[in-house]
């Protein structure tokens, strides 16, 4: 009746994806020794978030700067199709965990080089269950990611739990939250790059309005977290209005809110961290009394959303 939920708030080893997943797979193993059932990473954990477009003039048309960064963000991207999981999977199914991981993927169906900010679900037999990429790329995102589709509005049974998860700023959309709950989803994982100000009213909203649990996970980053190797660092680092070292480009903020809408585990800020939290199925129950917004308190007979699931490509080939 009770889920125990592992937050790793951490910083990547920021562009590096091998250095990353490292990182990952130790989070992974605390998690499972600290009796979680479901552990939960940030977005674009997997190899970072992009912070360098508002920092080096991103939007200059053919400026080498960005095709330099951008090459290298695309060298370090995730190909689920080669294997780049693997490790997090069999982690996954050794210890019966399941897993939610925010990771930039790059698709060979898709030509190799487009970037997709994709939410990633593990399942606790080691599957990767669902691969959900960000339906809108906010503002400066959109120089390096490109808008994904709806393949990835998929929930997953964990126990007693319907488990789904959106991405950042599209859980401001309200169709995308209802494609979720119209599919029994009773516990909710938001993943962020990081920072308070986008985790603190959002998270417990959404509580409130599905009556289930939320699950906010950030990641972290600090100005002298940006290595050397890096195209431009320099560059990068005199962007930061701070000058100081260990100045936070993102600052964490992962929390739980419960299905009414109070703080299971209040905000978490400005410390790298495993952080655990439980959710009863009961509570849930309780809570959707009065107010169920997939169930009697819906009416299909009068509104009732369409929604296209099918992995979008360029090319049908018919042999």
């Amino acid at each position: 009746m009770t889920l125990k939920i592992a937050l790793a708030q951490m910083a990547p080893v920021w562009l590096n994806r091998t250095a990353t997943l490292d990182k990952i797979s130790g989070l992974v193993e605390a998690s499972a020794q600290g009796g979680a059932g479901l552990a939960v990473f940030g977005e674009a954990l997997v190899p970072g978030y992009p912070f360098w477009p508002e920092l080096t003039d991103g939007a200059r048309f053919e400026s080498n700067v960005q095709k330099d960064l951008f090459a290298y963000y695309v060298e370090n991207a995730v190909d689920l199709e080669r294997g780049d999981l693997d490790v997090l999977c069999e982690q996954a199914r050794e210890s019966g965990l399941a897993i939610y991981l925010g990771v930039i993927e790059r698709s060979r169906m898709r030509g190799g080089f487009s970037l997709f900010a994709t939410l990633v679900y593990i399942a606790p037999d080691g599957s990767i269950g669902s691969s959900h990429r960000k339906l809108m790329p906010t503002y400066e995102e959109r120089l390096v990611w490109s808008p994904g589709d709806g393949h990835g509005l998929r929930v997953h049974a964990l126990g007693d739990f319907t488990v789904g998860g959106l991405n950042c700023w599209e859980n401001w959309m309200p169709l995308p939250r209802a494609a979720l709950y119209g599919q029994g989803e009773n516990l909710h994982v938001v993943v962020w790059p990081g920072s308070l100000r986008n985790t603190a009213d959002i998270t417990r909203f959404i509580a409130r309005e599905s009556r289930s649990y939320v699950v906010s996970v950030s990641g972290m980053m600090r100005r002298d977290l940006i290595p050397d190797e890096v195209p431009h660092a320099d560059m990068i680092r005199a962007g930061l209005k701070d000058e100081s070292p260990d100045h936070w480009m993102a600052d964490g903020g992962s929390c739980v809110a419960g299905p009414d809408g109070d703080w299971v585990l209040e905000p978490q800020v400005g410390e790298e961290g495993l952080f655990f939290a439980e959710a009863s199925i009961e509570t849930v129950a309780r809570e959707r009394q009065n107010f169920d917004p997939a169930g009697h308190y819906s009416r299909p007979d009068v509104t009732r959303l369409k929604v296209n699931r099918k992995r979008q490509g360029t090319v049908k080939l018919s042999d």
